[in-house]
């Protein structure tokens, strides 16, 4: 791939002395990125009270695969652990990640679900939710939207950046431009794969402030190396907060340094209004737990560096890592290269798809089984068959007749809305754990994630 192409001159827009807003990532996508979501709760709430003093707009805690790895992996109640971190946050806003219609699992949803977990996720604790569907299908964010700004919440709205043929200045300021119509709080751009080039960043981001009159938040990865200039040219730009770790989770396939973005942008003359002392505080709190994360494996120094080749195929950091994980397993690691390519392949049959939760997913496993069966979807995924029907919601891009053929056969896609051909399971799952539930949120967790939620209620019952 070539990225030469002819200098533009890009004038710096925003004034010096603008406060630089931080949203500190280091306890949701920080450690999710590098250690996938391992951290336990007991790590987290001593260095809270350091947090809130720090000086961050917000701090991410919840949302992506906290839930279901707190669940899964660490026996945690998610719910309880949102109650213990918001107690200890007096000061700093507290925010999620919400995956519209799919919320934080891997398909749509009925609106009665969602909007009863919204509600309860703001009941608890979250100030501001980030809302994203993962094939920027609008109509997939319009439950959720309605639902935070119902029960008091701050919906900010999110552009899934990619690149492709369809994927241009204009389609996502257009996009930004019906956020805002829609009733967004606040826009954020969302680069999963660390694929934003500082140029692309400026034009992105001042062509979005000048069509829209909201705060503009950017999130980036270190991945392909370029996530520190893309924060320099879109604060140039215009934009209103960044999104930061803690050094000793940031950088390789997480965000950028805290401490380091921090002391460039009050280098240049901008207001970033942080602690440097707490950040420094913070830093030696997660150092450690880096520390023992590699010696126990949970963190893989391979993805602790830069991978140029994100560019070519964009793969996000969770995605990388699972896959690496996926095909040691298989004893297939030589095939690595072959199903980086082969996700650029699919991507394109599947209408370029953004490659995020839940379609990272199913492009990556799609692509793993087509490398490794040496045949072009011999077999394929239910996933895959519901990408294709339109289970997920609009691709950017049409999918040809040639591929809906080979995946659906003589099955017609659907040209509703997903959340149209779902049913209430509330009801439903509440009398399926009537022995178990100990708070209304319980019935939420099984209706989300039934078996991994049955398995944590007998195992804190005590019967496992």
């Amino acid at each position: 791939m070539n990225f030469t192409k002819e200098f533009k001159e890009r004038p710096i827009l925003r004034k010096k002395d603008h406060e630089i807003k931080f949203v500190e990532t280091t306890i949701r996508d920080g450690q999710q990125c590098l250690m996938a979501t391992r951290m336990p709760n007991s790590d987290i709430l001593p260095i809270l009270n350091e947090m809130d003093n720090a000086g961050f707009y917000a701090i991410e805690a919840w949302g992506g695969a906290t839930f279901d790895a707190a669940l899964r992996f660490l026996k945690e109640d998610p719910w309880e652990n949102l109650q213990n971190i918001k107690s200890k946050l007096k000061k700093t806003k507290l925010q999620m990640l919400f995956r519209g219609q799919n919320m934080l699992g891997y398909k749509a949803y009925h609106d009665e679900i969602v909007s009863e977990f919204i509600k309860y996720t703001i009941q608890n604790g979250v100030d501001i939710i980030r809302i994203f569907d993962a094939l920027n299908d609008l109509r997939n964010l319009e439950t959720s939207i309605n639902a935070t700004k119902k029960y008091g919440g701050n919906a900010q709205l999110t552009l899934c950046y990619t690149i492709s043929p369809v994927h241009t200045i204009d389609y996502f300021v257009n996009i930004a431009k019906e956020l805002e119509n829609m009733g967004a709080d606040s826009i954020a751009i969302k680069d999963m794969s660390g694929i934003l080039l500082p140029d692309i960043a400026y034009d992105l981001v001042s062509s979005i402030k000048q069509n829209t009159n909201l705060p503009l938040e950017i999130h980036t990865h270190c991945t392909g190396g370029m996530a520190d200039m893309v924060y320099l040219k879109a604060v140039e730009a215009g934009v209103d907060i960044i999104n930061t770790a803690s050094s000793p989770f940031a950088l390789g396939t997480s965000q950028p340094s805290t401490e380091v973005m921090n002391a460039v942008f009050n280098s240049l003359g901008y207001k970033t209004n942080l602690n440097v002392e707490s950040l420094t505080k913070i830093a030696k709190h997660f150092r450690p737990l880096r520390e023992k994360a590699l010696q126990d494996g949970l963190i893989d120094p391979q993805i602790l560096g830069v991978d140029i080749e994100t560019l070519i195929y964009q793969v996000p950091g969770g995605m990388l890592s699972n896959l690496v994980s996926q095909l040691k397993q298989q004893r297939a690691m030589d095939k690595f290269p072959d199903v980086l390519k082969e996700i650029s392949n699919v991507r394109a049959d599947m209408g370029y798809v953004p490659l995020v939760t839940p379609s990272s997913q199913i492009i990556g496993a799609q692509a793993t089984f087509n490398v490794l069966l040496g045949e072009r979807y011999k077999m394929v995924s239910k996933e895959v068959k519901d990408l294709v029907k339109g289970m997920y919601g609009k691709t950017p891009a049409p999918i040809s007749d040639k591929i809906k053929n080979k995946i659906l056969g003589n099955e017609e896609p659907i040209t509703v809305s997903p959340k149209e051909l779902t049913e209430p399971v509330l009801k439903s799952s509440k009398i399926a754990i009537q022995d178990y539930i100990r708070k209304p949120e319980d019935i939420l967790t099984y209706a989300l994630f039934p078996h991994v939620a049955m398995d944590y209620f007998r195992f804190r019952e005590g019967l496992i």
